[in-house]
């Protein structure tokens, strides 16, 4: 059943996310709102658009919420296999479930190496610029 559901909620997702899809649910609402005055505006004529977008909406906050949870959960599956065989470090790996302020603790401290980083970079190439202004000056002289 899982994979049924997993075929239905991408189908429907790639079918929701199509212009043409944009475009008759636009069209069904113009014919909706011309048909206004046949119907009298009546409650039931605006009851009939009141429900219709309330379920279609309900349904779809499910499918699209089932669909980017297999997104990020394969993206991250990605990235932890990036980091296992490259240079990254290991405990990154499954740092997507721990609670917001941990997950924030980390990513500060990956900002503050950056920074550092940074740093060290641009003090190399500053020492390297005066060396090379030396080097010239004795040159010259």
């Amino acid at each position: 059943m899982e994979k049924h559901f997993t075929k239905v909620a991408n189908w429907v997702a790639r079918i929701a996310g199509l212009p043409p899809t944009f475009a008759v649910c636009c069209l069904i609402i113009i014919v909706w709102a011309v048909s206004g005055p046949f119907f009298g505006f009546s409650d039931t004529w605006q009851l009939v658009i009141n429900t219709g977008t309330t379920i279609i909406t309900f349904l779809m906050v499910f499918l699209i919420q089932n669909t980017q949870n297999r997104d990020g959960a394969a993206i991250q599956a990605k990235l932890d296999e990036l980091i296992r065989v490259g240079k990254g470090h290991n405990h990154f790996i499954g740092i997507e479930h721990l609670t917001e302020s941990e997950v924030e603790e980390i990513r500060a401290k990956c900002e503050r190496a950056a920074k550092r980083h940074d740093e060290q970079i641009a003090d190399m190439a500053a020492k390297k610029v005066v060396a090379r202004k030396r080097g010239s000056k004795k040159q010259a002289a």
